[in-house]
């Protein structure tokens, strides 16, 4: 029980790496958000975290062979959410105008920063596919609490930098978030 333990948080501390850095972004970038978004940013990447890696565990359980396929795509998908997000981010920083409208994060944009940043925990399906489905989502509760915990972390380290950063915040998280694509896309081809 207690390898099974260790093993989730550290498989929680490895994916929330990516959900981490975008936190980090966000908090720059949005340095006065409410406390509804200082719960929903984290709130979110844990959910993505806790739904993708049961979702490869139905999938290498059920439907292995088209899986396999859509593996493949991922680094792809994840790329271009990314770069999207950044480079929007970036031009809006440059384009200056009013702060709230250059560093607004809508729950639309969060979404896609949870399925970029999660969508590698996919193939944890993979490495726990031999677990029982009671295992399975416990293993994957364990992760979007560290997730949770993680993202919670680089929020509040993000907003302390950010209002320091003042109008450079948007464009640095902009950059932030194309490296992170970037660098879920060199991991993964």
């Amino acid at each position: 029980m207690t390898a099974f333990i260790l093993n989730s948080v550290l498989l929680g501390v490895g994916l929330a790496m990516d959900a981490f850095s975008v936190s980090v972004a966000n908090g720059l970038a949005t340095p006065n958000m409410s406390r509804a978004w200082r719960w929903a940013i984290p709130a979110t990447f844990a959910g993505f975290q806790f739904i993708m890696p049961v979702t490869g565990w139905f999938c290498v359980r059920t439907i292995a062979e088209a899986f396999s396929a859509f593996q493949r795509a991922i680094p792809w998908i994840a790329l271009a959410l990314l770069g999207f997000i950044g480079g929007k981010m970036i031009l809006e920083g440059l384009r200056g105008g009013d702060a709230e409208a250059v560093t607004a994060l809508t729950p639309a944009t969060l979404g896609m920063q949870g399925i970029a940043t999660s969508i590698d925990a996919l193939s944890v399906g993979f490495t726990i596919s031999e677990y029982h489905a009671g295992a399975a989502i416990s293993a994957s509760l364990i992760i979007a609490a560290v997730t949770f915990m993680i993202c919670a972390a680089g929020l509040r380290i993000g907003r302390h930098f950010g209002d320091r950063l003042a109008g450079r915040a948007s464009i640095l998280g902009g950059v932030i978030l194309i490296g992170i694509g970037i660098e879920i896309f060199l991991g993964g081809i």
